[in-house]
């Protein structure tokens, strides 16, 4: 059985793309090797497939990024595979060196536009280290990947390679999904529950002026906020501040299975993300296809490929801004709707927006192997 090493910067532990591609590599015939970084806090794995985490000296700056492409050189350089699969630029350089050195096939899936992630956009020296590193391998590379058109649009005018998309979609939805409890939460049935899930709740998110939008609609409209960012603190203390500590629920990360029944139990998901930086102007959250696997209909910002989805499927309302009346004036005539409107769209929705079409382009460059 031919054997394929995947290399992820992260712990594993959440990174629902890699899982997928995994697992559907190793149904196509693969023998799957997935290593990332063990963290103090990462959660032991429990995967069909074979995983080994790396532990680093350092959790973060230029020191981690060192440490890992070194560590992760010399362990993809004698390890045993027949081809190698990179996510993301921070992973590329290692595998690139080790394909190369082992004439071996390297598959690149880039998550996101790496260059325009806002940690980048105020470091010009990082971020020319990573140009420079991206500048040398990506036209030299023959099979990549990304998320959606409009990354791949960027990718190609930068390069002349264009990516193949594929988006990061759920699998086909199997069997009964569950459902948490409201009254684990202190929560009433005829509450009206606002969520918003994911590891990305940093700034330019709106979630500051949802927040804000809370105060100005009835009292009974609930906020969950399951996940981690870098904005948690300020939004706790914020919510304290207006008087809202009783209808926001701060809920740490979650296994997915976990979240999607947090996710299945509100009646609004919300994807406010600002158009402050190209990266998140182009985004294509997975939160927003989980919304829809949970039947929710959704609020989301007016942004390229967020907005298409929506407009193509008519399953929830788009804002032309992040002013907190706006959202507030979205939420009330939401709410006032229902979700009875929106099931017969988010169900069609649900059947065409599925993970195993969404794979087929990676799975071709796979079986050409």
């Amino acid at each position: 059985m031919p054997r394929v090493v995947v290399s992820a910067s992260n712990d594993l532990s959440n990174d629902q793309r890699v899982h997928k591609v995994c697992s559907s590599l190793e149904q196509a015939g693969w023998e799957v090797l997935l290593i990332g970084r063990l963290r103090s806090d990462s959660v032991p794995l429990n995967r069909s497939y074979a995983t080994r985490r790396l532990r680093l000296w350092f959790d973060k700056g230029f020191a981690f990024y060192a440490e890992l492409n070194v560590r992760l050189f010399w362990t993809l350089l004698f390890v045993r595979a027949d081809a190698f699969h990179a996510n993301d630029l921070d992973t590329l350089l290692p595998n690139f060196l080790c394909a190369r050195l082992r004439r071996k096939p390297l598959t690149y899936d880039t998550h996101e536009y790496f260059l325009g992630v806002p940690e980048l956009l105020n470091r010009p020296r990082v971020r020319a280290v990573w140009a420079g590193i991206e500048r040398w391998i990506f036209p030299k590379l023959e099979a990549v990947f990304t998320v959606n058109n409009s990354i791949s649009e960027l990718y190609a005018s930068d390069y002349g390679v264009r990516p193949h998309v594929v988006r990061n979609i759920p699998l086909s939805q199997t069997g009964p999904m569950e459902r948490a409890s409201r009254a684990d939460w202190g929560l009433n049935e005829t509450d009206y529950l606002l969520i918003n899930q994911g590891t990305g709740i940093n700034v330019d998110r709106g979630m500051e002026e949802l927040l804000e939008a809370l105060v100005g609609v009835s009292s009974d409209v609930h906020l969950l906020l399951v996940g981690k960012g870098d904005v948690l603190p300020a939004l706790k203390e914020r919510a304290e501040y207006l008087g809202l500590k009783q209808r926001v629920h701060f809920v740490p990360p979650r296994s997915y299975e976990a979240m999607m029944q947090l996710t299945r139990m509100a009646d609004l998901g919300v994807s406010l993300d600002k158009d402050t930086n190209i990266n998140y102007r182009f985004s294509l959250p997975n939160k927003l296809f989980d919304y829809i696997r949970a039947g929710l209909p959704v609020l989301v910002s007016d942004l390229p490929e967020v907005a298409k989805v929506v407009r193509d499927y008519s399953i929830g309302s788009i804002v032309q801004d992040h002013r907190p009346e706006t959202l507030a004036r979205a939420i009330e005539q939401m709410r006032t709707q229902g979700k009875q409107p929106y099931a017969e769209a988010l169900m069609r929705a649900s059947e065409a927006l599925h993970w195993e079409s969404e794979v087929e382009p990676m799975l071709e460059r796979y079986r050409a192997l």
